[in-house]
C-alpha cells in the first residue's frame, strides 16, 4: 500500500473511530499495514502475535469478548510485565454468559466497563502506543470465536505510525475517564 493510500486510510479510520469532534487532519502516513478477513483468514492468530510482541503496554477496547486465545495472550502479556488494561461494553459483559472478561479480571488484568454509550462498540487494541514501532489493531472483528469462525469480518493492524497510535491511545483514555472498574 503506498503512503498516499495509507494516509487517506489513516484519516478515514480516525474520522470513523474518533468522530468528527475528535478527527485529526491527515498525517503523512508512515508504517505498515497487515490485514485478515474471516472466515478463513487467521485474524485471531495475527492479533495474538501482535499482543505477544508487545513490550510495554496493551490497551484494549472490546464490545464482545469471548475468544479464549486472545484473552490468554493478554494475560500472558501481563504476566511478562506488560501493562495491560481492557475497556469493555457494560451490557455485553453483563449479559453474555460466555464472555472471558471475568477470567481476564480474575487473572489480574484491570478491566473497566463503559456504560456511557448505547454501545461501547470499539474493537481496538493499542500496542506500545508511545513508541515509534507502535501498533493499532482495529476493524469489524469482535474478539470472539464467532468473529473468527462464523462471521464475515476484517481486522487491520497499522504499525509504526505514532500520530495514529497516539490518537487511538487518547481515545482509549477518554473512555477510561468515564468507565467503571469491573470487579472479580
Amino acid at each position: 500500500m503506498n503512503l498516499h493510500v495509507l494516509s487517506r486510510f489513516t484519516a478515514v479510520v480516525l474520522l470513523l473511530v474518533c468522530g468528527s469532534s475528535h478527527a485529526a487532519a491527515p498525517n503523512n502516513g508512515s508504517g505498515s499495514v497487515q490485514y485478515a478477513f474471516t472466515p478463513g483468514g487467521r485474524a485471531d492468530a495475527m492479533i495474538i502475535a501482535a499482543i505477544a510482541a508487545a513490550r510495554q503496554q496493551v490497551l484494549v477496547q472490546a464490545y464482545s469478548f469471548t475468544h479464549r486465545r486472545i484473552a490468554d495472550a493478554l494475560v500472558s502479556a501481563r504476566n511478562r510485565g506488560v501493562d495491560v488494561a481492557v475497556i469493555a461494553d457494560h451490557d455485553q459483559t453483563r449479559s453474555n454468559a460466555s464472555t472471558v472478561i471475568r477470567d481476564i479480571t480474575r487473572a489480574g488484568v484491570p478491566v473497566l466497563l463503559d456504560s456511557q454509550h448505547a454501545a461501547a462498540h470499539n474493537k481496538v487494541i493499542v500496542i506500545d502506543g508511545g513508541d515509534a514501532d507502535c501498533a493499532v489493531v482495529t476493524g469489524s472483528f469482535n474478539f470472539t470465536y464467532n468473529a473468527q469462525h462464523r462471521n464475515a469480518e476484517n481486522a487491520v493492524i497499522l504499525r509504526g505510525n505514532p500520530p495514529l497510535c497516539a490518537a487511538f491511545r487518547d481515545n482509549w483514555l477518554r473512555h477510561k475517564s468515564h468507565s467503571m472498574p469491573h470487579h472479580r
